[in-house]
């Protein structure tokens, strides 16, 4: 039977359409060559940005400005983001903590677009040489800021339509599971990793919930602080999608953990030689609780077992291209992840469990 559609029918059919794509959460993972810097646009149209990469100059990884150039490589990378999301401010700038290559282009971002709220577990509780020239750097913008939170493990951030859980902050865990904390039967001889007595293990970490779409992204958190989330009770549950902690550092190759968030996607957001250990590559295999593991690089550590081609963002040496993941998910728990490098994209459906 032939159907016929009327011009109020069709703009209704478009209308729809638009509304349904208006209710994604957007995530971008931005190359910043194994530092972090992950933007969020929800739902409502907020924008999170959690984490900056480096600073201009001065800093490993943070090469000098080339002839012409006014913003260092990283804050630009995001300001490319940014238009590539149609935002021109962030509402709030999540600083997980304070090593350069996670708070460093803050001061820079900062003089280029406005940014609402500062969330920060505080002052550093360390000063190791990572944290004291960035937090030096970082310290006056915030105070300039209009608005600062200081989160602690079970508070609640403020994005409208994201039920959004702070796991760790400071140092400190959740003491409470956020699923039903049943024993991880995986935990037998889990192997012991001792903080690295650095900002790392004082990350502030997010489990973001958009209906049955599940996020989690605790930034640098290692060693046993990290297993701890899964260990020897299950703290966090089963995820959509899990930002793989420290860039996959050798610190974060914890099979127990895996086998407890049990990702349909994991996203590495290592550098060509920063992160991507080995040993991280190991767990995620040996663990078989991951769906799929994405890459923002190649690893070039030579006894690492990279992922598939069209899995992995950049794949050159960290100097000339600067792809991003993009992950859009709905409330239904479904979502996609696309590699613009290979035009790439994979749909996850809604998870059964």
């Amino acid at each position: 039977m032939l159907v016929r559609c009327t011009a109020a029918a069709v703009l209704l059919v478009t209308f729809a359409f638009s509304a349904a794509a208006a209710r994604e959460l957007d995530i971008y993972f931005i190359d910043v060559e194994g530092g972090q810097s992950t933007l969020m646009v929800t739902p409502a149209g907020e924008s999170l940005l959690i984490d900056t990469g480096y600073a201009q100059r001065g800093q490993r990884g943070a090469p000098p400005l080339p002839p012409g150039a006014t913003t260092g490589r990283d804050a630009q990378r995001i300001l490319d983001t940014m238009a590539e999301a149609g935002i021109d401010h962030i509402d709030y700038l999540l600083i997980t903590h304070f090593h350069s290559d996670h708070a460093g282009a803050v001061p820079e971002l900062a003089a280029r677009v406005p940014i609402g709220t500062f969330i920060d577990y505080g002052d550093p509780l360390g000063t190791d040489r990572l944290t004291r020239a960035s937090f030096a750097a970082y310290q006056p913008v915030r105070a300039a800021a209009l608005h600062h939170l200081i989160p602690r493990p079970g508070d609640h951030l403020p994005l409208k339509g994201l039920d959004t859980e702070v796991v760790s902050a400071g140092g400190t865990l959740i003491d409470k599971p956020v699923g039903d904390g049943e024993p991880n039967r995986a935990c037998v001889d889990v192997e012991d990793h001792v903080e690295d007595g650095t900002e790392n293990y004082r990350s502030i970490g997010v489990l973001f919930k958009y209906g049955a779409f599940r996020f989690l992204d605790v930034g640098d958190l290692s060693g046993n602080t990290l297993t701890r989330l899964a260990c020897p009770r299950d703290m966090i549950g089963h995820v959509s999608a899990y930002l793989i902690a420290h860039h996959g550092d050798y610190d974060t190759s914890i099979p127990a953990l895996y086998a407890a968030l049990s990702p349909q996607a994991a996203i590495m957001n290592n550098g060509a030689t920063r992160g991507g250990n080995a040993a991280a590559f190991g767990a995620v295999r040996r663990s078989g609780a991951v769906g799929d593991l994405w890459q923002l690089h190649t690893s070039a550590d030579k006894e690492a077992v990279n992922a598939p081609d069209e899995f992995i963002a950049n794949v050159d040496d960290g100097t000339h291209t600067a792809f991003n993941l993009k992950l859009s998910a709905f409330s239904n728990g479904s979502f996609r992840i696309a590699n613009p490098r290979t035009g790439f994209t994979k749909l996850y459906p809604t998870r059964k469990n």
